[in-house]
């Protein structure tokens, strides 16, 4: 068996920390306040899921690539698989309520639904529900 990795931990440079961190809390995420200062927060989606908001200049400290601009460049985008399509819908609704954007329409599968949005950043984020049950993921 290949490489198991025991937990993620994604990188997100942000303009204004504080307004990130009020856009994830309104989504319903919660943060570890003991990785947060200043020029960071640790987003907990999950026992062994983070995401680090970095402000943008804290964040170039780590690399000597330029920052896309991500109102014009895709730099990732962040899947989280979820429990229901009804969990989706929440997720994608909330985000949109408190200033996320649009970023593609509902996709249904009939196995596997999904839906976008932008943060306030620009950043994507796909929430989807996966019927796993056809599946062997290990």
């Amino acid at each position: 068996m290949g490489v198991q990795a025991e937990k993620i931990f994604v990188n997100l440079p942000v303009k204004d920390l504080d307004a990130s961190v009020e856009f994830f809390t309104k989504v319903g995420f919660e943060f570890n306040e003991q990785m947060t200062n200043e020029n960071a927060t640790c987003m907990v989606i999950s026992e062994s899921i983070y995401v680090m908001l970095l402000v943008e200049e804290y964040f170039k400290t780590f690399t000597k690539k330029e920052i896309p601009d991500s109102a014009a460049s895709t730099e990732t985008i962040v899947a989280l698989s979820v429990k229901s399509k009804e969990e989706v819908d929440e997720i994608v609704n909330r985000a949109l309520d408190v200033g996320g954007k649009p970023f593609n329409e509902a996709i249904d599968h009939g196995f596997m639904y999904g839906w976008s949005f932008l943060d306030i950043d620009g950043h994507s984020w796909e929430v989807f529900y996966m019927d796993e049950s056809g599946f062997n993921l290990e």
